[in-house]
């Protein structure tokens, strides 16, 4: 199979913010209608998301064809049909013990994933909650984030169930030296899904290996796989997929790695990569 033969997509692999997502955050109607196509067709539709399974926005729920999700950067996959988790994949207790090892010793915003729950500490919780002020959507934050009176006892506490642990830069000049210390981290992956953050995962979770172990459950090939993302953190399910897709607001090294270049995830790029490589459809 060469790079973008058609007739040849059995699942899409779908990020979720900067991607399939539009600046507001919801499944656009031209994403929706271009997904529910490709599922008429027998194609698997996956997302393959750095959230966990808690800060799923209502969107990807109501759309019956999305069956199967991959959270935490391919930590976890859940079937919404069964309700069960069909793979897991967290990072080592050492990984965790020395991520709060180094982390402590800085005054970054830290949060981790257990369990598909994002926590935070909650000192920095009703700072954002008071001041209407964050990194992030303050909204998003309150609704998604769980606070704890100490996130890295919590971390130790869990440390046989950590996801991901997101370490998240107010001054992202910051965030080239942090990298290199994180990288010293044993078992551990350092990725980023947005400019103000790094996240680490286990040694070998990545969204690629999740897909890996989805394409084996549905009994097709990563070459029968189209990925579709923006962020660092979708370079590697890229390269493991058949037909690599970066919508036009990704990173330049995340378009280095694709075949087609999608329009802006505000201009609907994954219904035109669904449009172009499943539906066989002129676009651009």
């Amino acid at each position: 199979m060469k790079w973008g033969d058609k007739d040849m997509v059995k699942l899409i692999a779908l990020d979720l913010d900067g991607t399939t997502l539009n600046k507001e955050g919801v499944i656009s109607e031209e994403n929706r209608t271009a997904l529910e196509q490709a599922a008429e067709r027998g194609v698997n539709v996956v997302i393959a998301t750095g959230r966990p399974y808690s800060a799923l926005p209502k969107d990807v729920f109501d759309i019956d064809s999305i069956r199967y999700v991959l959270t935490s950067n391919g930590a976890r996959i859940t079937d919404l049909k069964t309700g069960r988790n069909i793979y897991e994949n967290c990072m080592a207790r050492v990984t965790a013990e020395k991520s709060v090892e180094l982390l402590r010793q800085h005054d970054y915003v830290i949060e981790c994933f257990v369990d598909g729950i994002a926590y935070i500490d909650r000192a920095y919780f009703e700072m954002v909650k008071a001041s209407g002020r964050s990194y992030r959507s303050v909204k998003y934050i309150l609704e998604t984030r769980n606070p704890v009176d100490d996130i890295y006892q919590f971390i130790l506490d869990h440390r046989d169930h950590i996801e991901n642990i997101n370490v998240n830069f107010e001054d992202i000049s910051e965030k080239p030296a942090m990298r290199e210390k994180m990288l010293e981290i044993p078992e551990a992956t350092i990725t980023s899904s947005f400019d103000h953050n790094l996240e680490i995962g286990g040694a070998t979770t990545s969204k690629a290996e999740a897909l890996r172990c989805m394409c084996g459950i549905l009994g097709i090939s990563t070459a029968e796989m189209m990925a579709v993302g923006d962020s660092p953190n979708d370079i590697a399910m890229l390269k493991a997929s058949g037909t690599p897709v970066a919508v036009g607001n990704a990173k330049d090294e995340v378009k280095a790695v694709a075949c087609y270049i999608a329009p802006e995830n505000y201009r609907h790029g994954v219904a035109d990569a669904v449009r172009h490589f499943v539906l066989n459809e002129n676009t651009i």
